[in-house]
């Protein structure tokens, strides 16, 4: 039956007469999900690189109508996924009208519903609930306590309606009873203090409540979903073991693990879109800002426990474009256009997003953030032009190396000054002048379509030549200089841009 004629039903006897018949929660969920799978549809929107991995153990989890546990690091998606769960209830439900703990008419748990339906029978009335008012969410924190969750006696309703406290008309119910017929989820659930974990116990085994210890006892029906980060990284709490046993599915999330799915990840949920003109990002900026990301991931200095999240690489391409933007509205340029030099406004996004082991810390959070983007750039660097590092043959000529003719302008004396807030005209002339540029871009790459795209180019070639130490680069925050190696040995100035793999100083 359509659900908008069934919303027109308003009494109990309606809905026996039209033949509607109600289900538990996880059956419910589990008969939509069925249905979705049939029809080949899309159950997790705007998750990805799950696809092989979280989303069939999340399936294979719901089939089998278990409670759940999602155990990860930071920023993967544990939460969103929680709250996509929402789309396999059915539209609207009846309950009982003015159900604090949304009764099912045809078995009504709450006082106030059974002594409805015992006094009305077929004319119960009813109300319709949407399945976005199934769902809470409750993220656990030290203060969290029994009567947040459960409930507790309400003195003053008892007081005002001359109950006892052992009544179960005083009773004040917390968010998982509200939350009955639905979805509840818990976040964070090592932060919950193992003495209220404890009191979780009875609603996922025997899927009921106690309200302080009085003889009453009300039967839930609720989809119990937690999230948690791996406890050797939560040292602020523990799940008890008791609880731990009680969660049908434990399942693992993880980072992306492709270079292309990170990357998507990013483009769904960064804010791109600018009010003014059109923002266009060759893809070797976004292979950058999620390489830096893979880098962290992997870095010694970077406490591998903690996690590095999407949020890493989705602040970083927001400053990216910022920078960018602000420029085309210094110049009155009317369309975004990415350059190298905005590399460096992508820190701000990064520092405040990775916890550092004491090497780290030692070495400071700036640093190691430069370092990872220089290690990205020389990585992506190498898929887009020849390896400046590639040992000649024996049988090569010697103006074998494509970079010679660049490096010598260099080696003359020859230097780049490079302002983020350069017109185009100036950036490009200014690029113009190295020897042998230009020509070696139009040779070795067809990832360009405008000039604006050529530029940005020519300026990732003398950033991959400086990451692979054949020219120099003085980075500060006013100019970025790409000038001569072994020039810049003799000079006394060190550069936080210019650190090896190991943080060394490079001259």
């Amino acid at each position: 039956m359509d659900f908008n004629k069934l919303t027109e039903i308003k009494t109990l006897g309606g809905l026996k007469k039209a033949g509607y018949k109600t289900h538990s929660v996880k059956d419910e969920i589990r008969h939509n999900l069925i249905n979705r799978i049939k029809n080949k549809e899309t159950i997790f929107e705007g998750i990805v690189g799950y696809e092989d991995t979280v989303v069939p153990a999340v399936v294979n989890s719901l089939l089998a109508k278990h409670d759940i546990i999602l155990l990860g690091l930071r920023g993967q998606a544990k939460t969103k996924m929680a709250r996509m769960l929402v789309s396999l209830l059915d539209d609207y439900i009846p309950i009982v009208k003015g159900s604090e703990i949304n009764d099912n008419p045809f078995h009504p748990i709450s006082k106030h519903a059974v002594d409805m339906v015992n006094e009305m029978g077929d004319e119960t009335e009813i109300e319709w609930i949407s399945k976005e008012q199934r769902y809470s969410e409750k993220l656990a924190t030290p203060d969290v306590n029994i009567a947040d969750l459960i409930g507790d006696i309400d003195p003053i309703k008892a007081a005002n309606h001359r109950l006892h406290y052992s009544h179960e008309g005083a009773i004040h119910f917390g968010i998982i009873p509200r939350t009955n017929r639905g979805v509840f989820v818990i976040n964070e659930l090592p932060d919950l203090q193992p003495r209220i974990q404890v009191g979780l116990l009875n609603i996922m085994q025997e899927k009921d409540i106690q309200i302080r210890g009085f003889n009453i006892r009300i039967p839930l029906d609720v989809l119990m979903v937690f999230t948690a980060n791996p406890e050797d990284y939560t040292n602020r709490g523990n799940i008890i073991t008791p609880l731990k046993d009680r969660i049908d599915s434990q399942i693992i999330t993880h980072y992306p693990k492709s270079l292309e799915d990170g990357i998507e990840i990013t483009d769904t949920y960064s804010w791109i879109k600018r009010s003014e003109g059109k923002v266009n990002i060759p893809y070797y900026f976004k292979e950058i800002i999620e390489m830096t990301a893979m880098q962290a991931r992997v870095s010694e200095f970077v406490d591998q426990k903690s996690g590095v999240s999407a949020r890493l690489t989705i602040s970083s391409m927001e400053n990216l474009i910022s920078n960018a933007e602000r420029r085309s509205i210094v110049n009155n340029e009317k369309d975004i256009y990415l350059r190298i030099c905005d590399i460096n406004a992508v820190l701000p996004g990064m520092t405040g997003k990775m916890e550092l082991v004491f090497e780290g810390e030692q070495e400071g959070s700036i640093k190691v953030s430069r370092a990872l983007l220089s290690k990205a750039v020389r990585e992506i660097y190498r898929k887009y032009f020849p390896d400046p590092l590639l040992k000649k043959k024996k049988n090569d000529k010697p103006d074998a190396d494509p970079y010679a003719e660049i490096v010598e302008w260099f080696q003359y004396g020859g230097v780049v000054n490079i302002k983020d807030n350069m017109s185009f005209k100036d950036y490009f002339n200014e690029l113009k002048k190295v020897d042998g540029l230009e020509k070696f871009v139009k040779k070795y790459s067809q990832y360009y379509e405008t000039e604006y795209e050529l530029a940005a180019l020519m300026e990732f070639v003398l950033d991959g030549l400086h990451q692979n130490s054949k020219i120099a680069k003085d980075d500060s925050d006013v100019i970025v200089s790409y000038k001569d190696m072994v020039g810049s040995m003799f000079t006394q100035q060190k550069n936080y841009g210019d650190y090896d793999d190991d943080f060394n100083f490079k001259y």
